[in-house]
């Protein structure tokens, strides 16, 4: 189950009310006021606890299970315990992730850590700048000149927020983040330590050395994306880095100048987006994969783990490999490779 120390539910709820919340369908309405306190996982399971099963293949799961519910399809409900609530769903996991963000909450978005409302005292917030009321600031954080803050947004410890940077309503910015020249829509969460809008990495090479070009962009962050833990994405060098709406950047990526990244993307961890690369809507990216500068992926391209990608990638492409190429090319490589490898003789072995 959820650690409680850290997260705790913010009420009970009724398997009726997690129906109608996730658009599930109670299997007998007799359960409907059946009491849960919060989620587990169904190995687990427990006294008050919410569980669920995705796909067929864990069928045979539910018959010794300890829970107040279960979601799960049409096809495995046959199997729960008879005195279990059952919430069916054509994707469970999908509805599973709608009840835990309404019992934990802070889970889902997290809060000020030091419990202060408004502006801390031992906050640094210039005197032009622009707090809504509802705004939290908290200790240590500083707020540049003519910089604007939402309402509902919560600026964490020691994270610092720009000149002129425009933060959105319902917003959090985490612990020890940085944003500079940064303008971010509305309910967008950035983890700690993030670092948003530093200079990109631009230089010409000069007699004595690389000589710096000034990076005079911005970073636009649209509504509802999710930027995760020292992630970097920097300022673009004369046009603006852009993260579209509803896009997720997980943990240690970097994205490099003018990189424009549509609708509705996922960009796993360690992740690396060169210069002037466009990402179209729905892009996936696996974990660390490289784009080099200049490339363009379609919309609903997808990346395997590890893709090195040198080219463009059509709309709904699925690549593989160093360097990237179309998924059923790869694996045909990879068994012509395995093939060479088992055919060739060893220098051991007779001829």
């Amino acid at each position: 189950m959820a650690e409680p120390v850290f997260f705790a539910p913010s009420r009970a709820y009724t398997a009726g009310e997690i129906a109608s919340l996730t658009g599930a369908k109670l299997a007998n309405a007799r359960f409907s006021d059946a009491e849960i306190r919060g989620v587990a996982p169904v190995q687990d399971g427990g006294e008050g606890m919410l569980v669920f099963i995705d796909g067929k293949r864990h069928g045979a799961l539910p018959k010794g299970l300890r829970a107040a519910a279960l979601i799960c399809n049409q096809e495995i409900a046959g199997y729960a315990p008879p005195d279990m609530a059952v919430l069916i769903s054509g994707r469970p996991v999908y509805a599973f992730a709608a009840a835990t963000r309404v019992l934990y909450p802070l889970a889902a978005r997290p809060g000020p850590i030091t419990g202060e409302t408004g502006i801390s005292p031992a906050a640094h917030v210039a005197a032009d700048a622009e707090v809504e009321p509802g705004a939290i600031i908290e200790a240590g954080a500083v707020v540049g000149a003519g910089a604007g803050i939402g309402a509902g947004t919560v600026i964490a410890a020691n994270a610092v927020v720009g000149p002129n940077c425009r933060i959105g309503r319902n917003c959090y910015v985490g612990p020890g983040a940085n944003l500079l020249s940064a303008l971010v829509g509305d309910r967008v969460i950035i983890h700690g330590g993030a670092r948003i809008g530093q200079d990109g990495f631009g230089y010409v090479p000069g007699p004595n050395g690389p000589e710096k070009i000034p990076q005079l962009g911005r970073v636009i962050i649209q509504d509802n994306v999710e930027i995760g833990a020292n992630t970097t994405i920097d300022r673009g060098a004369m046009s603006d880095t852009v993260i579209g709406e509803s896009t997720k950047i997980d943990n240690l990526v970097q994205i490099a100048h003018n990189v424009r990244i549509g609708r509705g993307c996922i960009v796993a961890g360690q992740c690396g987006i060169a210069g002037s690369v466009t990402l179209g809507d729905f892009v996936m990216l696996g974990g660390r994969v490289g784009v080099s500068d200049h490339i363009t992926l379609g919309t609903g391209a997808q990346l395997a783990a590890s893709s090195g990608v040198m080219d463009n990638v059509p709309a709904g492409g699925i690549w593989a490999g160093t360097p990237a190429v179309p998924i059923r090319e790869f694996f045909r490589q990879i068994a012509g490779l395995r093939k060479m490898s088992k055919s060739r003789p060893r220098k051991s072995e007779p001829q």
